[in-house]
């Protein structure tokens, strides 16, 4: 006798059992010679050896489809464990294509959409520091947490660190109150919804306070050495040029960056430029640093968030033609 354990962590638990544990049923029918019991995310088989490792390699492929895939029909899940000829299960799962990152909240499935979003993914991969930088609504820091997410939970990292620059969106928001975790949690909230949908609240809240998931802001940084980590630089183009800096000085030699941004939004002060810019620009011929540019064609937000961002594009051009050609915007 012998006994494997299997680790579903990484697909949805409601795809791979199924509905009332239809799919489960399926499986110890098809191995009737097995004791195959799950406890969470756990699924143990005992039985004599020949046979328990039949029953893992097919489970296996299971896992592999819905990693990729993320639903899988009764029918394949069949097929993937019964075909006399062994050459469907193979078949089905190399057919399908890689595009999911992670399982969200409630069975959510999380995958790069588009193809700047695909190739932002891609990038990441090959690289250790990646600019993507773009209009609002194309899924930057969206997908970027999502990256870090499953980097995590794939243990290729041991810990997510999440940050922005503190600076305020056009508005005086003036004297805020609580203590100095409350001032900044404003600024941080958009990186507090994407953990949310990806992340179930008890498990986010266990990393949160063992400061396996750490959001803070940027000034936070300096003096650090962020290694064995996933580092977000969120909101990069509201960053001076000494910022970026110090920020990109301490990614330690075990650790991945993706640092996003849009160049149309910058609110910093007048008389501050924008540091994003000028460090894509003088990084881009260095091996382990890529650059991805996004659009309004990867929006994913609502249908008009697309036709808003190409009405601005088309106004600046229009104020920039008058301004070369010597009259101001309203034609005086």
């Amino acid at each position: 006798m012998t006994e494997q354990i299997i680790n579903l962590e990484t697909v949805n638990p409601i795809e791979f059992f199924g509905v009332n544990n239809n799919k489960f049923d399926i499986l110890k029918k098809k191995f009737p010679l097995l004791k195959i019991l799950s406890r969470g995310s756990l699924i143990k088989i005992s039985g004599q050896p020949e046979d328990v490792d039949n029953a893992k390699d097919k489970i296996n492929l299971i896992v592999q489809y819905l990693e990729r895939n993320g639903h899988l029909s009764e029918n394949y899940f069949s097929q993937i464990l019964g075909d006399d000829d062994g050459m469907i299960d193979e078949k089905i799962v190399d057919d399908s294509s890689n595009d999911i990152l992670v399982f969200g909240q409630n069975g959510k499935i999380i995958r790069a959409k588009t193809k700047n979003q695909k190739l932002l993914v891609s990038a990441s991969d090959k690289n250790d520091i990646l600019f993507a930088v773009g209009p609002a609504g194309t899924g930057k820091t969206y997908t970027a947490v999502a990256l870090a997410v499953r980097a995590l939970k794939n243990k290729v990292v041991k810990k997510i660190i999440l940050t922005r620059p503190a600076v305020e969106a056009g508005e005086n928001l003036g004297f805020l109150p609580g203590d100095l975790k409350e001032k900044i949690d404003p600024y941080l909230r958009p990186l507090y919804d994407a953990l949310d949908d990806m992340i179930p609240s008890d498990k986010l809240n266990y990393y949160m306070t063992n400061r396996i998931i750490e959001i803070a802001p940027l000034a936070y940084m300096r003096g650090r050495t962020l290694d064995n980590s996933f580092i977000i630089l969120d909101e990069a183009q509201n960053t001076t040029e000494l910022q970026i800096k110090m920020f990109l000085t301490r990614i330690g030699p075990s650790a991945k960056a993706v640092i996003t941004g849009d160049m149309t939004q910058i609110d910093l002060p007048k008389n501050q430029q924008s540091g994003l810019s000028k460090a894509i620009h003088i990084l881009k011929n260095i091996e382990g640093i890529a650059h991805i540019e996004l659009d309004d064609e990867d929006v994913v937000r609502h249908r008009l968030v697309k036709q808003i961002i190409r009405a601005y594009e088309r106004a600046n051009e229009i104020s920039q033609k008058e301004v070369k050609s010597g009259h101001d915007v309203n034609g005086k």
